[in-house]
């Protein structure tokens, strides 16, 4: 009886320990994972920068639906319709991002074929694009398997909008059970990358919070008519907008967030202090940086035999 308690309990944790992600997951099994997507990587942010803000953009709108899973990565089929088409990522996710997934994968299968999941590949390119883009790198956990569905409701509701007062923020990323701390560091992700003018016009045109001759600079590129100029870019932080730094935390004591969620961080609210906080201390945030995206990489990840392990990352098996 006590031999079989005891196989009992070796069996359980075994199961246990094999659903818990792991900085060295793949170290037996794909021991040069890590070098292999951070050269591919490389390539594709040296051909267009702006594919290194989407990286990390995909990650996070990834983690946000059903936890990190790669589920962003499918496309429509007749059973279901992918997120790729939802509003938070149809215009905000290029192509390249997609195509650069594709490529990481491809260069993964021919080292170690059927081993890494879409979803661990997720995230590695974004701590890859940070770092090569002059932000703080970290262990990447690792572990996760891939879902066999995707949710077009989840990615609608559950990413927070661009128009989203503080209190919205603060529980879109409660519910994803991140803190308020988590979210003011991770919304400095926003450092890098670009927005379309249909996110910012009613901020620019009607917000009070915005320095008024950066107002200016932004209308001459964003016409206040509906259809005119929607997919005109500009860079979520004016100052430094390929370099990951905290120079997104100083604008918004300027009164120059892009986004009205932007803003909302510095606006007379709780975040304030936090905020002036990382637009002193760079290395702090940094720090900080890291590992609020290691926790979020945490959110509900598939481990063990749930989900699979996708050949082809836009489909699955």
């Amino acid at each position: 009886m006590a031999f079989l308690s005891l196989a009992i309990f070796l069996i359980l944790s075994i199961g246990n320990s094999y659903a818990q992600l792991s900085t060295d997951y793949y170290s037996y099994t794909c021991p040069n994972l890590s070098s292999t997507v951070q050269s591919v990587v490389q390539s594709a942010i040296s051909q267009e920068s702006r594919v290194g803000a989407s990286l990390l953009r995909l990650f996070f709108h990834d983690c946000f639906v059903n936890g990190c899973d790669g589920s962003i990565l499918l496309d429509d089929t007749t059973t279901f319709t992918g997120e790729k088409t939802a509003g938070p990522n149809l215009k905000s996710l290029t192509t390249q991002v997609f195509q650069a997934i594709d490529d990481i994968k491809t260069a993964v299968e021919n080292v170690c074929p059927g081993v890494v999941s879409c979803a661990d590949i997720e995230a590695i390119a974004a701590m890859n694009s940070v770092s090569i883009l002059g932000g703080p790198s970290w262990d990447v956990k690792l572990g996760r398997r891939d879902s066999t569905t995707a949710s077009f409701s989840g990615a609608n509701s559950n990413i927070p909008a661009p128009t989203s007062s503080l209190a919205n923020l603060i529980t879109s990323f409660a519910n994803q059970g991140l803190s308020t701390n988590d979210m003011v560091v991770l919304s400095g992700a926003h450092t890098l990358g670009q927005a379309r003018c249909t996110s910012f016009r009613s901020r620019i045109y009607t917000d009070s919070d915005i320095y008024a001759s950066y107002a200016t600079q932004l209308q001459s590129n964003c016409p206040s008519v509906s259809g005119s100029g929607d997919g005109n870019l500009s860079p979520l932080d004016v100052q430094t907008p390929t370099t990951f730094d905290n120079n997104y935390y100083k604008n918004l004591l300027n009164f120059e967030g892009l986004l009205h969620s932007d803003q909302q961080l510095y606006n007379n609210g709780s975040t304030d202090s936090l905020v002036t906080t990382y637009s002193n201390d760079g290395a702090t945030f940094n720090s900080d940086f890291a590992n609020a995206m290691i926790k979020m990489g945490d959110i509900s990840p598939l481990t063990g035999s749930q989900g699979e392990i996708r050949k082809n990352c836009r489909v699955i098996n």
